[in-house]
């Protein structure tokens, strides 16, 4: 039971986040290092290096969390807590990311499972749909 509740969190987003982040360092320290720069330009480097790293950060960071009375995604920007009778389906659209159709009508989209990731996408996809059949039935179940 402890696995079906594992976080859900995309692993080709999340390497390629967290070494652009690396790299986004490196070449600051770099550029900063090298090149004779006023401190304004330097302060400038540096912010938007970690502008870039915290967008990175985000990126890498995206998830979503089950637990047994719902579920918490955490996307780029906004993390929506979800109790489980209120997801009413699981599905790939036409995004890169699963979709959550909730029962007010509206739509999540759930970017811990990322396309990019093939196979195990599609497992964690199930793995979330398995979960979402198990826990949201109500008492009159409609």
């Amino acid at each position: 039971m402890a696995q079906a509740l594992a976080p859900f969190r995309p692993r080709l987003a999340r390497i390629a986040s967290l070494a652009l982040a690396v790299v986004v360092v490196l070449a600051t320290v770099l550029l900063v290092v090298l090149m004779p720069l006023s401190s304004l330009d330097v302060a400038g480097f540096v912010l938007f290096a970690l502008a870039i790293v915290w967008f990175c950060w985000r990126q890498a960071s995206v998830a979503a969390v089950p637990d047994e009375d719902g579920l918490t995604v955490r996307n780029l920007m906004v993390t929506t807590r979800l109790t489980w009778p209120q997801v009413v389906a699981v599905r790939f659209g036409d995004r890169p990311w699963v979709q959550l159709d909730l029962a007010d009508g509206d739509t999540l989209a759930v970017m811990g499972i990322q396309r990019a990731d093939g196979e195990r996408a599609l497992a964690e996809a199930q793995r979330l749909s398995t979960l979402v059949a198990a826990r949201s039935g109500t008492e009159r179940d409609d």
